[in-house]
């Protein structure tokens, strides 16, 4: 770690701390994060699921792996510096202007398309995890992320509770990617409002907010037979507009959002489908009259839109070619350690 000298801390959590820091050589900037658990061979290191994730998973909006290097039985992750998050977004900002909520939601979910396209879904989307690089945003922190085709059943404690679907909250332990984009509900609606849309204190309060909103669901039955499991009885609310709450979104968004904030995880849209939605197109639909908008947006009735129109445990997954950054090549069981990955005792 010679190589890089370190500015400022940005934050210590349970299983890490992040650091700025620039490249000696170069005066790039970049934050290095230090695992606290200790690593004792490469292979260790190699089964670790961010290091996974990100060696197969290249794309401009997730964050970028450049090195890793293990010191002492230490592990670094060295990746590319982004100013700051969404989460500080929320924070600075007196109003989010519709457009810029359009493009922080359009990259994370195009940063999901591929993470699922490759066969992981990402359990921890919350606006501290989405990172903001000049005009781009990219999805990161992957500790958590799970494959796709890994057999349950799954913990049921990940994702910050306020962005956690209803299906994890009930303990379900067969869910899947259809939980990434219930959080994107939850943060573009945080957008709009720069306060979280359901800030439980318990899980069974999580519960009763999202019924207050989105009223009690009607026909999930496997949602039920969670409830009950629990000895839980959903509260018979009839919810409350989403456009009384942000009156400012306009109709796709609004739209949007209910299409992804639905109990039934099989209702919700691909991250891929998400992308087709008029609400990320620049054609301006606000003008059209009210039956126009039913009629044209109602992703909710589509079965194109529906992730039971595809594959349910996999939304366009296909075989990829491994697309790896330079430096991570294997060779047999054993790892050439290039310019990405170094260690020293």
């Amino acid at each position: 770690m010679d190589n890089y000298k370190i500015i400022r801390n940005i934050g210590d959590g349970g299983f890490a701390s992040v650091k700025q820091a620039i490249v000696k050589t170069t005066g790039e900037v970049v934050a290095i994060k230090k695992l606290n658990q200790k690593f004792y061979s490469w292979e260790e290191c190699l089964e670790l699921r961010e290091i996974k994730v990100l060696r197969k998973t290249v794309h401009p909006n997730i964050v970028k792996l450049k090195e890793a290097v293990r010191v002492n039985d230490d592990l670094y992750l060295v990746f590319e510096y982004c100013e700051k998050s969404v989460y500080n977004l929320i924070k600075e900002s007196v109003e989010i202007e519709e457009q810029k909520i359009r493009e922080v939601i359009k990259d994370t979910l195009t940063a999901l398309a591929e993470l699922h396209r490759n066969g992981f879904f990402h359990r921890d989307v919350k606006p501290e995890n989405i990172l903001i690089q000049g005009s781009q945003c990219k999805l990161a922190d992957f500790g958590l992320a799970k494959e796709i085709r890994c057999q349950p059943p799954f913990t049921e404690y990940v994702s910050t509770r306020w962005y956690r679907a209803p299906e994890i909250i009930l303990r379900s332990r067969k869910y899947s990617w259809q939980a990434d984009m219930f959080a994107i509900g939850c943060i573009m609606a945080e957008l709009y409002t720069r306060l979280p849309l359901f800030p439980g204190c318990s899980e069974m309060d999580q519960l009763t907010r999202y019924c207050s909103i989105l009223g009690a669901p009607e026909e999930w039955a496997e949602g039920s037979r969670l409830a009950s499991q629990l000895n839980f009885c959903f509260p018979h609310m009839a919810g409350v507009p989403l456009s009384q709450i942000m009156p400012s979104a306009s109709p796709e968004a609004i739209d949007f959002m209910y299409s992804v904030l639905t109990w039934d995880p099989r209702l919700r849209p691909s991250a891929e489908n998400c992308l087709q939605h008029p609400f990320f197109h620049k054609r301006n639909l606000s003008s059209c009259n009210a039956s126009g908008i039913a009629n044209t947006l109602d992703v909710r009735n589509s079965p194109l839109m529906h992730s039971s129109s595809v594959n349910y445990l996999s939304p366009g997954f296909k075989p990829q070619p491994n697309q790896r950054n330079d430096g991570l090549r294997k060779i047999g069981a054993t790892l050439v350690l290039g310019q990405n990955f170094r260690s020293k005792s």
